[in-house]
């Protein structure tokens, strides 16, 4: 524990205010949903049922995160996906722990400065918008891998459920409508995106109406019939290169033909006795937040409590430095040499934690290392099964409905996710993200992630399974949902829904929801030099997923007599739901 913070029992503020444990009062959250066999929470509430029925039907928890993942891409448009990609946590019954990487790809014809001008100046939109952003999709790949090696169930069961959805339609509601009218101005300036998510007279969908999608559903039949090759050698990718070529981009044949599935190892690290296996490169997120954490570890937040001054503090200070390493260190582990085991080590949290002041924040620009020159669109969920298999995804179009762009005929939406490259050594990308070289653009190189698809136990067993969408705030908003429960207390719904903050490094600010910190707790950062302000333009900050399994808080957990699973979609979501059975 730090000893710094402490002094006769009590704890002295920066200001030098001695100040009793902090009591925990907290915003009512609804009760997290309790099951005893199985749950499943995602961002749509008829993907959760689709899992829930998997389940139901004797499929794993694999089997059932691969129907979610093809559901979603039916029924939450704007970020589920088969023309993105992501990654896959798995946790099996046995304790063995693996990791499946089907992110997006630079394609063969991509350079460093495709993003630039003649001035070499980045040009605004052509990362983000249209066939040029496309990076070669996953997602498909990802989950037939991920079924044919650790799933029970066919293809055909597993992806009936979305060509049904697509070819029948469903019934929108709010949070349907709220996230179609979010794109409706980027949607409609490609005539087959336009053709599918906005009626005919060009206005947009209203709660109750139907949305059907017959090419896409006569693509994922493809899909059932012929599997990956179907998606990746055939008539689809033909599809795709071609209206790429029409439009600007530089997608081939051969990035469809030549696109593999990486299982790597998990980033695995402790923290306060819980085992966590998380993200490897190309994902920034593990290693990350295992950063973090190790720099938290001797702290005692749990005694500071809660939105105090002092503990935002060390947490804003952890976040400042590990996203240091972040930026600057990690990338595409076939192209980069990640120092991943040094940023691991809790020597190395504890030299970043021996230079951390107690009373004054750092400055940011005097971290900038040697030679330095993701969206709230993502979208994560979480699964355990009866026999405690757990899997954690989180996947992703990049922005809003990605590209904003369909290959006529497919009905598939496009990535964007060649902006999470970085364009420009030391320019911000789409989520203000300054990074270096180890992530330049490079043909076949994958773009580093924030996605972090986490599972956490406990003397062997499932405890807690979680993840979040969110950009460069994923990291934190993962990471927070994991100190509320385990430092704070909080039950698995109160973790996810509390307000968040977060800090990236640069731009060197402190970036809080409303009522995520209170007035004199802002006062006193500020005193101390933080630059803490709302953010009003990022109104909300991702859509976490999570399961806690033996109780729904800690202090349940312990007593022995909470339920078996405890699933909590975030409130923040419009249509998302924790579904158990």
């Amino acid at each position: 524990m730090d000893t710094r913070f402490m002094k006769a029992g009590v704890f002295v503020t920066a200001l030098g205010l001695a100040l009793a444990p902090v009591t925990q009062i907290y915003a009512a959250s609804p009760d997290p949903v309790a099951a005893e066999h199985g749950m499943v929470v995602t961002a749509q509430h008829l993907a959760s049922e689709v899992g829930v029925e998997v389940l139901k039907s004797g499929g794993n928890a694999v089997d059932a995160a691969v129907a979610v993942g093809y559901a979603l891409a039916v029924v939450y448009p704007t970020a589920g996906n088969i023309g993105g990609g992501g990654f896959m946590t798995i946790r099996l019954k046995d304790g063995k722990t693996t990791f499946l990487d089907f992110r997006e790809r630079a394609p063969l014809a991509a350079t460093k400065t495709m993003y630039l001008d003649d001035q070499g100046n980045i040009v605004k939109g052509r990362s983000t918008n249209g066939y040029l952003a496309v990076g070669v999709p996953g997602s498909v790949a990802g989950f037939e891998m991920a079924r044919e090696k650790y799933g029970t169930k066919s293809r055909e069961e597993l992806i009936g459920p979305a060509i049904r959805f697509a070819r029948d339609g469903f019934v929108l509601d709010q949070g349907d409508i709220a996230s179609l009218q979010n794109g409706t101005k980027k949607l409609s300036t490609d005539p087959a995106a336009a053709a599918i998510f906005l009626k005919a007279d060009a206005k947009p969908y209203a709660i109750g109406e139907t949305l059907v999608q017959a090419d896409l559903a006569a693509t994922l039949a493809a899909i059932s019939d012929k599997g990956s090759d179907a998606f990746y050698k055939g008539p689809i990718a033909d599809a795709i290169v071609k209206a790429s070529g029409a439009g600007g981009g530089v997608l081939a044949k051969a990035d469809f033909e030549q696109y593999k599935v990486r299982e790597l190892e998990p980033v695995k690290c402790n923290y306060r006795g819980y085992d966590i296996v998380s993200s490897p490169p190309p994902s920034s997120g593990g290693v990350i937040i295992c950063e973090i954490l190790n720099i938290l570890e001797n702290y005692p937040l749990g005694y500071l409590g809660y939105g105090s001054a002092e503990t935002v503090h060390a947490m804003i200070e952890a976040m400042r430095y590990a996203y240091v390493d972040r930026n600057a260190s990690l990338g595409d582990p076939d192209f980069v040499d990640n120092p991943v085991s040094k940023l691991l080590d809790k020597k190395y949290a504890k030299d970043i934690r021996d230079k951390i002041s107690p009373y004054k924040a750092g400055v940011s620009k005097e971290l900038t290392p040697k030679g330095f020159g993701e969206s709230t669109e993502t979208t994560h969920y979480s699964i355990v099964d009866d026999e405690g298999n757990a899997v954690a995804v989180t996947y992703t179009l990049n922005g809003s409905f990605g590209a904003g762009v369909v290959a006529a005929g497919t009905g598939i939406l496009l990535n964007n996710e060649m902006d999470d490259f970085t364009s420009k050594p030391g320019v911000p990308n789409l989520y203000g993200l300054v990074q270096g070289e180890a992530n330049a653009i490079q043909p076949k190189k994958t773009p580093l992630s924030s996605m972090s698809p986490t599972i956490i136990s406990k003397d062997g067993k499932p405890f807690m399974v979680i993840g979040s969408p969110g950009g460069a705030r994923i990291i934190t908003i993962t990471l927070e949902a994991i100190i509320n429960v385990i430092d704070h207390g909080m039950d698995i719904q109160e973790a996810i829904d509390a307000p968040r903050i977060h800090h990236q490094w640069l731009p060197d600010r402190v970036y809080m929801e409303p009522y995520a910190l209170s007035g004199d707790t802002m006062k006193i950062l500020t005193e101390m030099g933080h630059n803490v302000g709302i953010d009003q333009d990022w109104t909300i900050w991702g859509q976490a997923a999570g399961i806690l399994v033996g109780g729904k808080s800690l202090g349940e957990i312990t007593k022995g007599g909470g339920a078996r699973y405890n699933g909590a979609m975030d409130s923040r979501s419009g249509s998302g739901s924790a579904r158990g059975y």
